[in-house]
């Protein structure tokens, strides 16, 4: 344990109380052998706001007027935001290759929606955007959605500036088709940028998602490992209820939903698993 988490010291108590308060406002699930990780996270804010102890942080979270704002700061310091362009593009090219054709072929006139959740700094939701415009694809009628709960997170998204880490999978042609070099950061294309609708949404409230329109396609991936399996029961059933039919759900590649719910379709796609809502 850090030298800050020592000095405040969570006990399995208030360990306890934090781990469940926050499972219920995030979905995320600490489980008792990442006691440390948890107080590592949390350590600066507790400190921040002045407190000499967790259980007075926690109070603040329960009860305080000023929560909610707080619990924006809590999403940025449990969100993980390790990701970059053109990752598990298997999936991404089912969607381009299968799953567009297959619907203007069925719905030549309906528009495509497709959802980034928990998009953090926007590496997912660009590659889509990158993959659709590369195909021809934005000559219909498809509209791309990205949210997450961290609000610094969405920040970064929205300002299109990243990092050269955040190239390592994506082809140099595409680099140099795509990004403009700024300083020593490099910029999205404004045109692509504006493809994409940025919102805050938090996938442990029903309602933030419910304020989004129907959806044909999300991507919701590498999330449910940090959720419990009651917290993904309850999103999933928030997006069985905002999808059309039939309509498709990509998770990471080491998440399986089989024993969890059986609304959806395990199915293989143009070369990658697709949870299908028939």
């Amino acid at each position: 344990m850090g030298f800050i988490s020592e000095s405040l010291n969570l006990t399995e108590s208030i360990f306890m109380l934090l781990r469940d308060l926050i499972h219920e406002k995030t979905g995320i699930h600490y489980e008792d052998e990442r006691r440390d990780v948890l107080a590592n996270k949390l350590s600066p804010l507790v400190i921040d706001r002045g407190f000499s102890s967790f259980l007075d942080y926690y109070y603040l979270l329960k009860y305080d007027e000023t929560a909610d704002e707080e619990w924006k700061r809590v999403m940025d310091a449990l969100s993980v935001q390790e990701t970059f362009f053109w990752r598990e593009i298997d999936q991404i090219k089912a969607l381009v290759n299968v799953v567009v054709p297959q619907h203007f072929a069925a719905y030549p006139n309906q528009t495509l929606r497709i959802w980034s959740a928990a998009c953090a700094t926007g590496e997912e939701p660009l590659t889509i955007a990158m993959a659709l415009n590369e195909a021809g694809w934005f000559s219909k009628k498809i509209e791309i959605y990205a949210t997450d709960a961290s609000p610094s997170a969405l920040a970064k998204a929205k300002k299109g500036l990243y990092r050269e880490r955040s190239f390592r999978n994506l082809s140099p042609i595409l680099h140099a088709t795509y990004f403009r070099p700024e300083q020593k950061d490099w910029r999205v294309s404004p045109e692509l940028h504006a493809r994409i609708q940025w919102q805050m949404v938090n996938l442990a409230v029903s309602r933030d998602m419910k304020l989004l329109p129907p959806m044909s396609v999300i991507f919701c991936r590498n999330v449910f490992i940090y959720f419990s399996e009651e917290s993904i029961r309850k999103t999933l059933k928030t997006f069985y209820e905002i999808m059309l039919e039939p309509a498709y759900l990509f998770v990471g590649a080491s998440e399986s939903l089989l024993k969890i719910t059986t609304d959806f379709d395990l199915k293989e796609i143009g070369g990658a698993f697709v949870y299908v809502k028939q």
